[in-house]
């Protein structure tokens, strides 16, 4: 079995920094700190910007992307417990709904398999003008996957011919894979891999992936170090920034200590990462004090991630990014109870925090230098478990930007069918696109060449083939 290449750099890394001969947690900071800037894939005289909406819980993407035409309404219809003369019933949406939200393909694109039509949930109306501008695609049935598999390699006890990934259904395990292709515990991610490629294309390396949204492996990469905002800017030391116990004689105090150096390596490596953190606040600060968006966000709170995305975005000069990742996310889409309760508001927070970040960078003058998709653990069953979905596997997911060859559909329609040709039991999608292509496609509209695209998607090498490619196209 071939080694995972990005654990070899990062052996080759640590080996490296060696000498420094940390331990503990200050340990992975203290290295990334000494070795920022040592890893270089492209010299960027442009600026581009990848934006993950990672929606954690497993989205139902049965009802984000609906089955429109009758033929394939009526099978979801009757799969979901929809009503009678196609009404809403069960965990199924009324054909009526969806009128509006219809999608047609831009001339001349590939007919859909299985004579398939698909609207989106009234919910995502907001996406709807994007999608018919060119500006938004759909990746259909996309997900983990280590090789190619069919339905009949999946059921193979041939493990070794036929590998899964790790853990498939688990939540926790599923996130990672999704953002790092390990399960729960990986320590590197394609984000921040993506970043350890682009560092000496920004002046200042620590803004190269920036989360509003707390730690996600995603970001993490050998070298790069994952930087922590708030929806409002920059979070502050509260000690340094307020009283401390009342006392500004403490504040001071502590002022002192963390402004100083030491002889001991371990203290001194601590005080380097505070100092840095403290110069980062102040950069960051001042940089987002000088940006004014002339876009209306929406009060919620995915919105105001990616309105701090795009406050970040016009502040790219004064930061000095060429290249940036950013992570935000939403929560709460676990909808094994109250699917039809809760996934529309859901729903209706991405579409609209989307459509004003999109039009953010419109005004921006960068729709085409950034590009926002969305993730989620997993997809979910099609068949209905009374009031929701269970955890699923393959799911459809949409990308965004200037930069995007929208009004498509990318990759294969799947059978609308439970037990079906295409679904492992009870509508479970088999993936027909990896998590690997997906990203692959990303980084090379990113920068990273084709030789560099196994240190950040390490299956990369198993697809290809026909019906397998490594660009899947919706980025020009």
């Amino acid at each position: 079995m071939n080694p995972d290449p990005r654990l070899l750099a990062r052996r080759a890394f640590l080996q490296r920094t060696g000498q420094l001969g940390l331990a503990g947690v200050a340990a992975p900071f203290a290295l990334n700190l000494a070795a920022l800037g040592e890893a270089a894939a492209f010299n960027a005289t442009d600026y581009k910007a990848l934006v993950c909406v990672f929606l954690y819980g497993g989205n139902d993407h049965g009802n984000t992307l609906v089955p429109f035409d009758d033929t394939n309404y009526d099978r979801y219809s009757t799969i979901r417990g929809g009503g009678p003369g196609r009404t809403a019933g069960g965990i199924a949406l009324a054909q009526a709904s969806l009128a509006d939200t219809v999608l047609r393909p831009a001339a001349g694109s590939p007919a859909l398999a299985h004579g398939l039509s698909y609207a989106l949930h009234p919910s995502l109306s907001a996406l709807k003008p994007l999608f018919d501008a060119g500006r938004l695609a759909v990746q259909l049935n996309v997900g983990p996957l280590v090789v190619p598999l069919t339905k009949a390699q999946y059921a193979s006890p041939n493990r070794t011919a036929y590998p899964l990934p790790p853990r498939l259904f688990s939540h926790n395990d599923q996130q990672s894979v999704w953002q790092s292709s390990s399960p729960e515990g990986s320590t590197i991610g394609w984000g921040g891999t993506l970043g350890d490629l682009a560092l000496s294309s920004n002046t200042e390396a620590v803004f190269t992936c920036i989360s509003v949204t707390g730690n996600a492996v995603l970001l993490a990469g050998a070298t790069a170090l994952p930087y922590a905002v708030g929806r409002m800017g920059a979070v502050a030391i509260s000690g340094v920034k307020n009283n401390v116990y009342g006392s500004s004689a403490v504040r001071d105090a502590l002022r002192t200590l963390l402004q100083r150096s030491s002889s001991q390596t371990l203290e001194n490596e601590y005080l380097r990462v505070v100092q840095r953190s403290m110069a980062s606040e102040g950069q960051v600060t001042t940089a987002l004090g000088a940006v004014t968006l002339d876009t209306a966000f929406p009060s919620t709170g995915l919105a105001d991630q990616l309105k701090m995305v795009a406050r970040l975005i016009a502040a790219r000069s004064a930061l000095g990014a060429k290249r940036q990742v950013f992570l935000v996310s939403l929560g709460g889409f676990d909808l094994h109870d109250n699917l039809m309760a809760s996934h529309p508001g859901l729903l209706a927070q991405v579409g609209d925090a989307l459509a004003a970040f999109h039009e953010a960078t419109v005004r921006l003058g960068v729709a085409d230098k950034v590009t926002a998709f969305t993730a989620s653990d997993f997809g979910r069953t099609l068949s209905s478990n009374g009031d929701g979905s269970d955890h699923g596997w393959g799911s459809h997911h949409v990308v965004m930007g200037g930069a995007v060859r929208g009004q498509r559909f990318y990759g294969t329609a799947p059978s609308v069918s439970v037990n079906g040709p295409d679904d492992v039991g009870q509508g479970r999608l088999l993936p027909t696109t990896s998590v690997d292509q997906f990203v692959a496609t990303l980084a090379r509209w990113f920068g990273v060449s084709a030789s560099e695209l196994p240190l950040v998607v390490p299956n990369i090498g198993r697809f290809g083939g026909a019906g397998y490619p490594t660009d899947l196209g919706f980025l020009a």
